[in-house]
């Protein structure tokens, strides 16, 4: 029996595979430290916990509109405004079961078979998939880690082709951390304007910034605005990442194309969750400097411990809460007879001999790369890179 060619092509996502390779062993019993998922290892906050409650209590458990409460589209205009100075009306959002979700319902509005997506490499796993998910085709901008792992607007100008439809923009990136300064996008802005292409601005990740500004590139100009599909979501932030809600800010005519498509695939986001991301919006966000306090302190123990290591390096990242660690020098070494030849066999023997569990940079087009998330607590950051240092003495 055939099946769909178009879904057998989609590749799984490694660093999910890798994950769940970790917690089986976890499971098991086996001592393994994990730095592969990403997402915060802090609990959800009290009061946005009580909300929910409040709404199960109050029965709020029935349908809601296909694209979202009122209330809670209200809470993200009120935010955009605030936080990145930008006006958007309810019927501009459309909230979905998470980010991913968001991310697939905008590729589905704006693409069309064979357009063109220009996506910066090393890039989150997902992005290739969901283009492809929807008919288009990824194109790799490859970046350099000697230029902070960013491309420039000449080089976005370069790639662009008169089947490019969309730029993916996110910063801070997963899985480099690196920031975009408002002067590159600026730069960055001005070209997308000229070309008269969307950028998809995947801003997750907005509030975990340690040295930078936080600007959305929607702000610049009402043209560049037109042409931002602004994708967000309450995980990162607020610690939510199993509550499932994303949304996107957009012209009124993607938000209602993506809005009739989602009463069709999923009825509508979780009642109860739309609910507590409104007392998650209204609630401050002292929560959020107190995560990203500490954040700062385990990311700068990571880089200046990985840096102290030979034959690795990394660049410290301005954001998120992941390490690129350069680890080409341990390319040709042997590991109990065999031949380190890639990042995935290093991840490989790593997690076998010496019970650490990262995630390859092939999956993100990074190879010589591996990534260490920091969302996890000093005890076992310490662990890993003791264990780290120890397994990279014992390789010839």
């Amino acid at each position: 029996m055939q099946l769909s060619k178009k879904y057998s092509a989609i590749s799984p996502s490694p660093t999910l595979t890798i994950d769940a390779k970790f917690k089986a062993m976890k499971a098991d019993g086996v001592d393994v430290v994990g730095f592969g998922a990403g997402e915060p290892d802090f609990d959800t906050p009290d009061h946005i916990k009580a909300a929910a409650i409040r709404a199960i209590e109050n029965g709020e458990t029935k349908y809601t509109p296909a694209s979202g409460t009122l209330q809670l589209k209200k809470a993200i205009c009120k935010k955009l405004q605030k936080e990145n100075g930008l006006t958007y009306e309810p019927g501009q959002i459309v909230i979905s079961n998470g980010a991913k979700h968001s991310l697939t319902n905008v590729f589905g509005a704006i693409l069309n078979p064979g357009d063109e997506v220009i996506i910066p490499a090393p890039y989150w796993v997902s992005y290739p998939e969901m283009v492809k998910l929807n008919d288009g085709v990824p194109c790799v901008l490859e970046t350099k880690e000697e230029n902070g792992f960013k491309f420039t607007a000449d080089e976005l100008d370069a790639a662009i082709t008169p089947k490019t439809r969309a730029l993916v923009l996110n910063s801070p990136s997963n899985p480099t951390g690196m920031v975009y300064t408002r002067e590159e996008l600026s730069a960055i802005a001005d070209i997308v304007v000229k070309r008269d292409i969307f950028v998809v601005s995947d801003e997750i990740y907005e509030h975990l910034i340690y040295e930078g500004e936080r600007i959305s590139i929607a702000s610049f100009s009402d043209e560049i605005k037109k042409r931002t599909i602004i994708v967000n979501g309450l995980s990162k932030t607020f610690a939510m990442t199993g509550w499932r809600i994303g949304y996107t800010a957009s012209e009124p005519e993607i938000a209602k194309l993506m809005s009739s498509v989602q009463s069709h695939a999923t009825s509508n986001p979780n009642s109860i969750a739309q609910a507590a991301s409104v007392a998650a919006l209204e609630g401050g966000l002292d929560f959020v400097c107190e995560m990203k306090a500490e954040y700062k302190r385990r990311r700068d123990f990571m880089v200046s411990r990985i840096n102290s290591i030979p034959g690795l390096s990394c660049k410290k990242p301005a954001g998120a809460f992941y390490v690129m660690m350069n680890m080409k020098e341990l390319i040709g070494k042997k590991c109990d007879g065999e031949v380190i030849d890639s990042a995935s066999k290093f991840a490989d023997l790593f997690l076998d001999r010496a019970l650490v569990a990262v995630v390859p940079g092939e999956g993100f087009m990074a190879d010589g790369y591996v990534r260490w998330s920091y969302a996890t607590n000093m005890e076992n950051i310490k662990k890993g890179l003791d264990r780290l240092e120890a397994f990279v003495k014992t390789l010839i």
